[in-house]
């Protein structure tokens, strides 16, 4: 997609499609009317959470579990979201903090049985086998779609689920900003959040160039660049806070 016009703007719709992933959304909605699972990947702080919970809001029968550390964690998230999607057929105990992992499993698998549910989980972080068991057995043979999200290159901290989403039409690439999007990107931040300096369209361009167009970065920096010990004057300290950000300090 072309992110400039011809007189050298940024098209408002074109900024819009990048930023919001309307394409992205498109195509796990599509996957969802089709009932397969997807994976999702892509550099840290691009916008795969966010993604994600955008297209949970426009699926009725998509049980959102945003952490999962372990199978009694997802299986009561999992739990919640049925009652909220409150669903004819499905009786939920009034409590279910107190029943055991096998019996949590029993309720959502029967729920599963009755509904042309989806899953969408965030957060697996690495995995136990035990985990990525109990997703499978969800999964049930592709009956209950899974729509997941991986958070290294690798993907190693899904740990054996990417067979689920083995072809190339199952896999969603979240890439960073194109530097002409990601510079209008930080400019609209910098302006919602009242960031103003005399060198400010200077900080702006060196923030897209060591971000590499990442907007979770964008956004990290320009949060740090209102605090005073990174201005001199009316001026940013734009390196200062870039060697902070690099080392690892968040404000």
């Amino acid at each position: 997609m072309a992110v400039l016009a011809v007189n050298g703007t940024i098209d408002p719709q074109q900024y819009l499609a990048v930023v919001e992933r309307t394409e992205e959304l498109a195509r796990l909605q599509a996957q969802a009317q089709r009932r397969k699972s997807m994976l999702i990947f892509g550099p840290e702080a691009v916008g795969k959470t966010r993604l994600l919970r955008a297209f949970v809001q426009t699926q009725p029968l998509v049980l959102f579990a945003p952490q999962v550390q372990s199978p009694r964690e997802m299986l009561l998230a999992l739990i919640e979201e049925l009652r909220r999607v409150a669903k004819p057929g499905i009786d939920l105990p009034a409590n279910c903090t107190s029943l055991r992992t096998g019996s949590l499993k029993g309720i959502v698998q029967r729920a599963l049985e009755k509904h042309p549910f989806s899953l969408a989980l965030d957060h697996l972080a690495g995995p136990s086998r035990v985990v990525t068991g109990l997703i499978k057995d969800l999964n049930y043979f592709d009956r209950t779609p899974v729509i997941f999200v991986a958070r290294t290159p690798h993907m190693e901290d899904i740990g054996n689920l990417q067979p689920m989403c083995a072809g190339k039409a199952e896999r969603l690439e979240l890439k960073e900003f194109v530097p002409p999007i990601a510079l209008e990107f930080a400019r609209r931040e910098a302006s919602n959040t009242g960031l103003w300096a005399s060198n400010l369209d200077h900080v702006l361009h060196q923030l897209v160039e060591w971000s590499s167009g990442n907007p979770g970065s964008i956004v990290h920096m320009l949060k740090m660049a209102h605090f005073p010990r990174y201005y001199a004057g009316d001026q940013i300290k734009v390196h200062v806070l870039y060697l902070d950000y690099r080392m690892g300090r968040r404000e």
